[in-house]
């Protein structure tokens, strides 16, 4: 027994060491933890279970079988955050440079399995040099594997990717799927071709971290959800993201203590929103005054900044909020903001969140290379997810609501649950001085004073069309609030729709514009 137990030990050391101290050594003098570190970083102090810690590869080819090392750069297995389930998997770098093989892809789906038919979130903390070259289409065919449990799982349970190295070629593709993607600063990079492949290819001369680092895809791109300074930062937001979830699609929200007032007043939120209709305002500073402590956590927060998503709690439950930002472009609506908002209300209906919808929106964002980059379809896109959702639907316009973007903004004819508006709320086809100028155009032309005129039936217009109480006339807002009790209205209307009940017509699966 002796024996058998000091072979299990030296088998579990040998496994634990990785590729060996000085790669562990390169590995630190990178500024990474090493994957065994991570796992220990993230999860709950020894709650970790490791499966397949003694798996090999079986390639024989290039002399890889004098060369196999337990676990086969990858570490997979099931612990808990915050006491609750997950599914994990941590690429090696140390090992093969984490290079996907056969093996590892095995490894890498049994846990996606596991996730899915258990019921609980899976995370990948990526990083890898990408396919094994030695193992050629095997590893291809391992890649595809993995990508089809991501397409098998979206949905079912959370899927968090944590990119804390490189990530390229076909390996993107397994993020890219994923609900979240969080990237480490200076030390983590995405992208389909390198920088030599692209000097090689089109000339271009790009580095790494320009071609495809964590600033890039979290401003440019619109890949990354989150980008942090240090690998320890991006573990404390997995676990905070977490605690807005549910464990899968089955299970409502995780609902906490509310310490905050339910019935508290909010009557800064008069003073934020300006009299004039064309001055800027924060919205985020609307969102933390009405929900629980004022703790807003945005989500993609340098892409695409005229819209905001996030979660937030209202009455201790999760909510999913959605807002035009006056502060960027007006808070109009344009390509960027319709595809991020559109994947995030998406997700919320996946997983049974509530979407609160924070509306102050001029319209969709006018140029000729919008439309010619196709903002109909993008536009489109934030439509449908709107419509699709069954969730519960809560929408709050603070100021403007024209045309179009009205309707797309989860307006009551999309079946939005509650219809909120404050008083200087704006509803019509569009502002009051375009609309005039349409209109009125040969009484301003012929008037003794064509700008008096003109000021005049803006005025008229204002008063008649632009303001919440014709909407409100023909049943399309359920109610004029005072924003003062904006919090107390939206606590009263989650426990409304609490237990709501609907679903849309039976059918394979919608053909959303892509």
């Amino acid at each position: 027994m002796a024996i058998t137990s000091d072979i299990l030990a030296e088998r579990n050391l040998k496994a634990e060491q990785g590729g060996g101290e000085k790669r562990i050594a390169r590995q630190h003098e990178a500024g990474k933890l090493t994957a065994r570190e991570r796992l220990d970083a993230l999860v709950d102090p020894g709650s970790f279970i490791e499966l397949d810690k003694f798996k090999v590869h079986r390639c024989n080819d290039l002399e890889m079988d004098k060369n196999r090392i337990p676990g086969d750069g990858v570490i997979t297995g099931y612990a808990h955050i915050d006491g609750r389930k997950v599914f994990l998997y941590a690429q090696d770098f140390t090992v093969f440079g984490g290079s996907l093989s056969e093996t590892q892809s095995e490894k890498i789906c049994k846990v996606m399995d596991m996730a899915a038919s258990v019921g609980a979130p899976l995370i990948g903390l990526a990083d890898s040099g990408g396919a094994r070259i030695q193992e050629g289409v095997a590893s291809l065919a391992g890649y595809a594997e993995i990508f089809y449990r991501n397409m098998r799982t979206s949905g079912v349970v959370p899927q968090i990717s944590c990119i804390l190295g490189p990530c390229a070629g076909g390996a993107v593709y397994s993020p890219a799927i994923t609900d979240f993607i969080f990237m480490a600063q200076n030390t983590s990079y995405m992208f389909i071709t390198g920088p030599d492949v692209i000097k090689a290819v089109t000339h271009e001369e790009v580095s790494k971290d320009e071609l495809g680092g964590a600033e890039t895809h979290n401003m440019k791109s619109g890949v990354a959800h989150f980008m942090t300074k240090d690998e320890a930062s991006a573990f404390d937001q997995i676990r905070e993201l977490l605690s807005f979830l549910p464990s899968n699609n089955s299970e409502d929200p995780p609902v906490t203590t509310c310490k905050d007032d339910l019935g508290r007043r909010t009557p800064e939120i008069a003073e934020l929103i300006p009299e004039n209709p064309n001055k800027p305002y924060d919205i985020k500073d609307v969102i933390e005054a009405c929900v629980d402590d004022k703790y807003f956590f945005e989500v993609q927060k340098l892409y695409a900044p005229n819209i905001v998503i996030g979660f937030a709690r209202v009455g201790g439950r999760s909510v999913g909020i959605v807002a035009n930002q006056p502060l960027h472009l007006a808070g109009c609506l344009d390509i960027n903001a319709s595809t991020k908002a559109a994947r995030f209300v998406r997700f919320c209906d996946c997983f049974n969140i509530p979407l609160i919808t924070f509306v102050d929106v001029p319209g969709f964002l006018p140029g000729v290379e919008q439309e010619y980059n196709a903002i109909i379809t993008h536009g489109a896109k934030l439509l449908y997810a709107f419509a699709e959702a069954t969730v519960p639907k809560i929408t709050v316009i603070t100021r403007k609501a024209y045309g179009g973007a009205y309707c797309v903004m989860a307006s009551k004819q999309i079946r939005a649950d509650i219809n909120l508006a404050f008083p200087r709320a704006e509803i019509a086809v569009m502002g009051p001085e375009g609309a005039v100028n349409i209109v009125f155009r040969k009484e301003i032309a012929q008037a003794d004073e064509p700008e008096t005129k003109r000021q005049e039936l803006i005025k008229d217009y204002r008063e008649t069309f632009a303001n919440p109480f014709k909407a409100a006339e023909l049943g399309y807002i359920d109610e004029v609030i005072a924003p003062d009790i904006l919090r107390p209205r939206l606590v009263r209307s989650l426990e409304l729709l609490s237990n709501k009940r609907q679903s849309n017509l039976p059918r394979k699966h919608g053909n959303i514009p892509l």
